[in-house]
């Protein structure tokens, strides 16, 4: 494995003693062991951060960075001020992996030239039951188009998290996740797109993300949550200057993308945010209602996101209260 390109694992980890071991001994376990393996502890009060030192003491590719609290993009940017690695790496310090991730997608970036390369991902409860896939990997491994690939995640068939992911380590160069901000990964891969050539996506489950109650990395009180579909809104305009710079015939489905991220935003805000003072929600609704028609002759948008589009343009609070009542009954 010595002649083998340098990969650089990034762990982010934040109180979160009881999963880290499973988590750090199936990235140390991986077939592939040119390996440097970066636990950045978070300001960890639990005692996790101390965990991570004495597991760096099993194996000498583990190096620990401690810093005060600041989200895992804060956890993640520091990780890749600090890798050497070719090519980088993530996971979730709840999640785990098989033996064979890295090496399985190693040598697919290595046989196909492709700048980035993804596996498949299941999801699974507490009580080790999987629960529906949020993306569908495919039947066989597919080289796709940079194009053909923002294409999937517009269409929200695509997976954005980095965690399933090897990139180039170059891609990051002049760029971070974005601290304070959710959906980060969105984001940021989708900069990337623009770089490079060629993202392959290999049919293997090679990740196990782990949903448990209490989980510092999906849970969200209601405005939290509410930030999420913000952030999300924030995000299609992003893409929409993207699609227009460099992928002008992904128009369509860059608008679909956003009309769609809009529609999530005011189906999830908090009804009592419905109001004239809160400008974000008044911009998304002023959106839809100067789009409505753009919107209603758009091919790839559903009848029923149209239905919803037209309702949230006549009376956008109330159809959420009879929504809200519907979904009681």
């Amino acid at each position: 494995m010595k002649n083998l390109p340098l990969i650089s694992v990034i762990i982010p980890v934040y109180n979160i003693m009881e999963y880290l071991p499973r988590c750090v001994h199936s990235v140390t376990a991986q077939t592939y062991q040119n390996l440097e393996i970066l636990l950045v502890d978070d300001g960890s009060t639990d005692g996790s951060g101390e965990l991570c030192d004495r597991l760096a003491k099993e194996d000498p590719r583990i190096k620990v960075f401690h810093k005060e609290n600041g989200g895992s993009s804060s956890a993640r940017n520091l990780g890749l001020r600090n890798a050497r690695g070719e090519c980088v790496g993530f996971v979730d310090s709840d999640d785990y992996m098989e033996p064979d991730t890295y090496e399985k997608l190693q040598r697919g970036m290595e046989e196909t030239g492709a700048f980035i390369a993804q596996i498949g991902r299941d999801e699974i409860d507490e009580q080790g039951n999987a629960l529906p896939d949020i993306c569908t990997p495919p039947a066989e491994a597919t080289l796709y188009s940079n194009k053909d690939f923002l294409k999937e995640l517009l269409m929200h068939r695509g997976d954005c998290s980095f965690c399933t992911k090897l990139l180039r380590r170059d891609l990051f160069q002049g760029r971070e996740f974005p601290v304070g901000k959710l959906n980060e990964d969105f984001f940021l891969l989708i900069q990337m797109l623009v770089d490079g050539e060629g993202v392959l996506s290999l049919p293997d489950r090679g990740y196990h993300v782990f949903y448990r109650l209490g989980s510092n990395s999906r849970k969200a009180d209601k405005n939290e949550f509410s930030r999420v579909f913000a952030d999300s809104v924030d995000n299609a305009d992003v893409v929409s200057e993207l699609v227009e710079k460099h992928f002008p015939e992904l128009g369509d489905v860059a608008f679909r993308f956003g009309v769609f991220q809009r529609l999530e935003y005011l189906l999830h805000v908090p009804i009592p945010l419905m109001t004239k003072d809160n400008a974000f929600y008044v911009a998304v609704v002023k959106y839809l209602r100067k789009n409505w028609v753009k919107t209603i002759r758009n091919r790839i948008l559903t009848k029923k996101n149209k239905i919803y589009a037209t309702l949230f343009v006549i009376m956008p609070k109330g159809i959420r209260v009879l929504h809200k009542k519907w979904k009681r009954l």
